[in-house]
């Protein structure tokens, strides 16, 4: 049974590409964004009919770290099926806490960890972790809200951990990772099911497939991978179209 902290404090990662109470209307060619009277837990700004969720800073940090994490949401599941090899090349954007970040640099000891984040304590808190941890491969990157500010045409797997759903601008977002990519480079995103009343978090910190899909293949993404073997969240695996 998820505790009431896990409902309170959905999601979360954390400052990822967010802040704006009252975001100005951005046009690019054609209107991207409309607005709205926002909804408890939402922006307003909304994106092909999805309301873009406030985000929680870097003070929920410890709750990341919770110890029941990997139980109740097969963390370590997720981390064993991610489709790298030991000298991949991994974006983790939103990394938070590095819960993931960390685990992924085991996985690629001759590869490289993008630790991508936006507010400066948790870039200086990822700084300092790696260096305790003795990761060598793990390169913390300050992004934007607009931009993960990757390397062009150099990842092999980009991931968003329960983050995609709080980009303030994600049509930018995907734009720019998808420069990131490799020919072969794939991006994952793992959201709560929003299909499922049962995951008991907030209604704007779910999404759907069918919603991420329109979405990722708006952008230039297809669908190649769903799957459906964590405990409460998504596993979507995209690469370009």
């Amino acid at each position: 049974m998820l505790n009431k902290p896990f409902l309170f404090l959905s999601f979360f990662f954390l400052s990822v590409f967010c802040h704006a109470q009252n975001p100005q209307k951005e046009i690019s060619g054609k209107e991207v964004y409309t607005y709205k009277t926002p909804d408890r837990d939402g922006t307003g700004k909304v994106y092909m009919g999805r309301e873009i969720s406030q985000v929680m800073n870097f003070m929920g940090m410890a709750w990341l770290e919770r110890a029941t994490r990997s139980k109740e949401e097969n963390t370590e599941l997720a981390i064993k099926n991610l489709p790298i090899n030991k000298k991949s090349v991994v974006a983790d954007i939103g990394a938070g806490s590095g819960y993931y970040t960390f685990r992924i640099a085991k996985r690629v000891p001759d590869g490289l960890v993008y630790a991508v984040e936006i507010q400066d304590s948790a870039i200086d808190y990822l700084k300092k972790r790696s260096k305790e941890l003795g990761f060598e491969n793990v390169i913390t990157i300050k992004g934007s809200e607009k931009s993960p500010e990757l390397p062009e045409n150099s990842i092999d797997l980009a991931i968003m951990v329960d983050v995609y759903h709080e980009l303030l601008y994600p049509h930018e977002v995907l734009q720019e990772i998808r420069k990131s990519l490799k020919a072969d480079g794939k991006l994952l995103l793992i959201e709560y099911r929003g299909e499922d009343p049962k995951v008991m978090i907030k209604p704007l910190h779910k999404m759907t497939v069918d919603q991420v899909t329109k979405e990722l293949n708006a952008n230039g993404f297809k669908l190649i991978q769903n799957g459906q073997f964590m405990n409460i969240q998504h596993f979507l695996v995209f690469e370009k179209d």
